[in-house]
């Protein structure tokens, strides 16, 4: 397979010299009368009150196969290096939308990017996004009327630490009012991480540090169906069905170096690591608008699945003697959520519309563990059950009068919480809250050229339901890494302003929130193991200020982004270190070039953040990626991420009297080539979704 790869780059090289070599002279004379076209350069990026907006169709940005990497190159997104968790510099993770649809990672690991039209990063979504949405990633897909088929074959080889291997095929099909799409991906991954943790806790007087490693090989099944029928000019029917089934195996190396006042071990940790995900999700529409009062209303219902197992068995050498078994750790996580939700949307002649709804969904999750102790020839069995109940409404009026644009809504949402063992009587968990929150946003046209908006948000931010169970991380004798039942959910009041100058614009926001969500420590002195695990602190609050500058010369795009952020974190039981501001950068740089070359040059980085609590490293990243399509139906790109190969983050902070300094190495530097071909032809679709959990990016 790599010398395959290497032909291929080659190959791929030398018809980039042969074009460059063999352009026709300003002065030879043709024979042939070609066919003139007329065309006109659409801009990749554009910029409106500080929501960019890329033009993924009629860009390189439509060679890249995975969703997931063209996020990656997007301003302010950033994408985690297990591929799992999307966020936006400033606004947390995001909510992800297709055609006003909300989707989760599975859904996007299963959109073919050929699909794409468009793709925006909303800053400030109305109330009619659900109260999670701080920011918002909507992806458009390409609208057509035609009929026919068309198929799409990909490969991507590539090369980071170790080998990984991406195959895809996407389908499209239209007859008169029937549409299907199906898509099938295989991915055999090969992820490695490592990352050390040096710790002391002056009282008692312990001073620990370890270094893991882990090589992960998983296999992916990524499938989905989709049917749309379209029942006359107003009316639909959908139904979609999607899937994507993981299995690991990653055997974890540990070495610990542990000091316990006048007692010190050197240990070996060893760990056989089995897991399965597999999720499921569908969803039933229906569409219909009432002609007698002019409004269209959309009702569905929605099924997700999640379950995930993980089997370890642990071995431990103490002190360069031998290895003895630890234990074993069998543990299994599922969650069910079911949910329907009613739409109704009405317009007015005078520009104005109307949008009100209501949502009901149930969650129910079920945690086992079973850990056997070798030492002891003893079992801890332990159960856990939990549940949550959401019932939402919201409305929201928007329109526009004379030179103002305006939305005004309100959402409000009921939430019942309850977390029981099996072995007690009691909950451990018994919650109920009702939660306003308003959105407002107005803009000001000052004239063609200028406008100025303010905006007010209340929202939350709730933990994934696999955080809300129980289970933990075997590291080595002394440490562990848990989940916590106890998560509150992040209440944030954001306000905000943008002024806009042609495609330029500059934002200014201020967020307060209640009971954020970082990692801390905690220590067990009988049992002396550390837990590291995420709780809520008391508060934080931040300013930032947004800097969107545009550039277009002839053949090159750019589009700069500066984010000077202040933000502080604050505990009682956290050491206050500094507040100071730092820096987001990001430039992307297309050059479209003659023969149909592309050229994509993307940069960022973060300067050394300091927020009160946590101390964390900078980074600078650079990726690069040439694409050249050939006889029209085949498109090849050659990519290198991360060329300078900065791979290591470090973050420090003190908490519970325990200072910590971790490292860790990401496994970003990679060199991939990716092959598309695609034959049939349907140049658009009428298909539509609605994604009806609003709680689904949690499913995970």
């Amino acid at each position: 397979m790599p010398l395959k790869i290497l032909v291929l780059i080659m190959l791929f090289l030398f018809s980039f010299l042969a074009n460059a070599q063999n352009e026709t002279p300003k002065d030879s004379t043709s024979t042939h009368l070609n066919e003139v076209v007329i065309s006109q350069n659409k801009k990749t990026f554009t910029n409106s009150n500080g929501n960019i907006k890329v033009d993924v169709a009629n860009s390189i940005y439509n060679s890249i196969p995975n969703p997931i990497d063209l996020l990656a190159k997007l301003p302010a997104v950033q994408v985690s290096s297990d591929r799992e968790k999307i966020t936006v510099v400033g606004k947390g993770s995001p909510l992800i939308y297709i055609d006003n649809q909300k989707v989760t990672m599975n859904d996007l690991n299963a959109l073919a990017v050929a699909d794409i039209k468009t793709i925006e990063i909303i800053q400030n979504p109305s109330a009619k996004y659900e109260a999670e949405g701080r920011a918002i990633i909507l992806i458009t897909r390409k609208l057509s009327k035609k009929e026919g088929f068309k198929t799409e074959i990909s490969e991507i080889a590539s090369f980071k630490k170790n080998f990984n291997n991406y195959l895809g095929f996407n389908s499209n099909f239209k007859k008169n009012k029937i549409e299907w799409k199906a898509n099938f991906n295989y991915n055999r991954l090969n992820p490695w991480e490592s990352h050390s943790i040096n710790y002391q806790i002056p009282n008692p007087d312990i001073a620990s540090v370890y270094d893991v490693s882990a090589n992960t090989k998983r296999k992916q099944f990524v499938f989905g169906g989709r049917l749309f029928y379209k029942i006359n000019e107003d009316d639909y029917f959908s139904f979609n069905i999607s899937s994507k089934l993981q299995t690991d195996v990653f055997p974890i190396n540990t070495l610990t170096e542990n000091k316990n006042k006048e007692e010190e071990n050197n240990v070996v940790t060893y760990s056989d690591n089995e897991g399965k995900k597999n999720f499921i999700n569908s969803f039933l529409n229906y569409s219909k608008k009432i002609k007698s009062i002019g409004a269209q209303v959309f009702t569905g219902l929605q099924y997700s699945n999640f379950n995930q197992t993980s089997w370890s068995q642990v071995q431990n050498n103490f002190n360069m003697t031998e290895f003895e078994l630890a234990q074993i750790r069998d543990q299994k996580f599922k969650v069910n959520v079911f949910s329907g939700r009613v739409d109704l949307e009405k317009k007015f002649k005078n520009e104005m519309k109307l949008e009100a709804g209501g949502l009901y969904s149930s969650a129910n999750s079920k945690s086992d563990i079973d850990i056997y102790y070798y030492k002891t020839n003893t079992n801890e069995i332990s159960n856990y059950n939990f549940k949550e109940e959401n019932l939402a409404g919201y409305s929201q009026l928007s329109g526009k009068i004379k030179k103002v644009d305006f939305s005004i809504g309100i959402r409000v949402e009921n939430t019942n919480v309850l977390g029981k063992f099996e072995s007690e009587l009691l909950p451990l968990v018994d919650k109920n809250y009702t939660n306003f929150f308003p959105k407002a946003q107005f803009t000001f046209t000052i004239d063609s050229t200028k406008s100025v908006s303010f905006n007010y948000a209340k929202s939350i931010t709730r933990p994934n339901y696999s955080s809300l169970s129980q289970g933990a991380t075997y590291i080595n004798p002394y440490f562990l890494y848990s989940r916590n039942v106890f998560l509150n959910p992040t209440i944030i009041d954001e306000v905000s302003t943008t002024f806009q100058y042609h495609d330029k614009s500059v934002r200014l926001s201020f967020t307060k929130a209640k009971d954020p969500v970082y990692s801390s420590f905690s220590f067990d002195d009988q049992n002396n193991i550390m837990t590291f695990k995420d709780i809520n602190f008391d508060k934080s609050s931040g300013f930032s200020a947004d800097f969107t500058l545009p550039f277009t010369y002839k053949f090159w795009t750019m589009t700069n982004s500066l984010i000077f952020i202040l933000e502080k974190v604050e505990d009682k039981s956290a050491a206050f270190l500094a507040t100071k501001p730092y820096l987001y950068y990001t430039s992307n740089n297309e050059f479209k070039l003659p023969e149909g070359y592309s050229v994509v040059l993307n940069f960022w980085g973060l300067t050394k953040q300091y927020n009160g609590v946590f101390e964390t490293s900078r980074r600078f990243v650079v990726d690069i990626a040439a694409s050249k399509i050939f006889f029209k139906n085949w498109n090849c790109t050659l990519s290198c991420n991360n060329i300078f190969k900065n791979v290591v983050q470090s973050e420090n902070f003190t908490f519970n009297n325990i200072s910590s300094n971790s490292r860790y190495v990401v496994d970003s530097h990679e060199v991939s080539i990716a092959i598309k071909y695609s034959f049939g032809k349907i140049k658009e679709s009428q298909f539509k979704e609605k994604n009806i959990d609003e709680n689904e990016s949690r499913v995970r």
